[in-house]
């Protein structure tokens, strides 16, 4: 059998809310990720089969199927079509799932798979218009339960179920708050390093000027600072903004194909999709599913957890890296090596293209063979990806 590989990737640097980005309109954002990934790989757009685009809030600017809006903003052949996929914060990473299946059963050669989210233009939420997302029948099968707001229209909330998380693992306010800065010092540490600087897409702005650094590194915060935050989601809580991942604005994308069509046309794999898995658990806690998703992919893969050299495991909050440190009995050195959303920003439909992105240089650059990329999703959800280097 033929193996699923990634011949390219890349990444904008990751916006903070109302930050450098801002102006710049999310069919442009993916555009430019379209532009750089084939300039970079020496790819003829013509030879892409489709693109799959993972955007959370599908409406506005984000409507319409940005995938194809993108394609064409960025003067791709009109003859490249693409779809526009939403998994919640897992929406790039299943992309790159469905175009490894696609290149891997034959229906397509080349696929391109990635994200975008402006959350600066399209706000998280947006798509709640002219009606609720949840039946009665879902309120019903949930009512009573700890963590759901029978008198709020959207009763279940990431934030209620990240301190549900913490109090279940027994996680300390100050374990959060020092996992939330030691984000920021690998995140600080990295792009001093330049550890970054293959991996992005400088974005020209039309004012002026060029964004070509992640912008959310905090690199004055403290753990004073952190302790003087407020817990928004629980009165007694100790999940903060802090302990969160930023609201971001960016783009990612990848290039999917087989190892025989990749060796035909002269591109050089960086890494196989060794194993693909999605998994789901309680929606109500809601980020716990990388936990059976990370068992479900090692299964598969016949690996141990400590074969795997990297593991990314998405700062959705601190409390879901943590939980999952836990129960894996992984190694926290290997854990978001370069940081995570809390340091970098989670530009939710573009997050796992990016921190795929981010993972393959840092294995590259370590020479790890195994990689494993995780991500916590809306509705209790979860994608694993297992990449070998190659």
């Amino acid at each position: 059998m033929s193996d699923a590989v990634i011949v390219g990737a890349v990444r904008t640097p990751v916006g903070r809310r109302k930050g450098s980005l801002a102006g710049v309109h999310p069919v442009d954002l993916s555009a430019h990720v379209l532009r750089t990934l084939t300039e970079r790989t020496g790819i003829d757009p013509a030879q892409v089969d489709d693109v799959f685009w993972g955007c959370v809030s599908q409406v506005g600017e984000q409507s319409w199927n940005i995938a194809r809006n993108a394609i064409l903003a960025a003067g791709w052949p009109e003859s490249v079509p693409g779809t526009t996929l939403d998994r919640q914060c897992g929406s790039s990473q299943q992309a790159l799932h469905f175009a490894a299946a696609t290149v891997l059963s034959g229906q397509a050669d080349l696929v391109v798979a990635g994200g975008v989210e402006s959350m600066t233009r399209v706000p998280m939420g947006s798509s709640v218009v002219g009606g609720l997302p949840f039946s009665a029948a879902i309120l019903d099968r949930y009512r009573g339960v700890e963590g759901v707001a029978e008198d709020d229209p959207l009763p279940f909330s990431q934030g209620v179920g990240a301190e549900l998380i913490a109090r279940r693992w027994r996680l300390s306010r100050t374990q959060l708050d020092e996992f939330a800065l030691a984000s920021h010092e690998k995140a600080a540490a990295a792009q001093d390093a330049g550890a970054f600087d293959a991996e992005l897409a400088p974005v020209g702005l039309a004012e002026g000027g060029t964004v070509t650094a992640d912008e959310g590194i905090r690199r004055d915060t403290s753990l004073a600072k952190l302790a003087e935050l407020p817990t928004p989601f629980r009165a007694d809580g100790v999940v903060t903004a802090g302990s969160a991942s930023q609201i971001s604005d960016g783009a990612a994308a990848l290039a999917v194909t087989t190892a025989e069509w990749a060796g035909r046309h002269g591109l050089r794999p960086l890494a196989r999709v060794h194993t693909a898995v999605v998994c789901a658990d309680d929606p109500v806690a809601m980020l716990t599913a990388p936990i059976p998703a990370t068992a479900k992919a090692l299964r598969r893969a016949g690996l141990g957890i400590e074969e795997i050299g990297v593991y990314e495991v998405n700062e959705a909050f601190a409390p879901v890296p943590l939980a999952w440190l836990a129960e894996t009995e992984a190694d926290p050195e290997r854990l978001n090596p370069r940081g995570g959303a809390i340091a970098l920003g989670h530009p939710l439909g573009g997050s796992g293209a990016r921190i795929m992105t981010t993972m393959l240089a840092h294995m590259r650059d370590e020479n790890i063979r195994y990689g494993l990329q995780t991500m916590c999703e809306g509705g209790g959800m979860a994608n694993t990806t297992i990449v070998e280097l190659l």
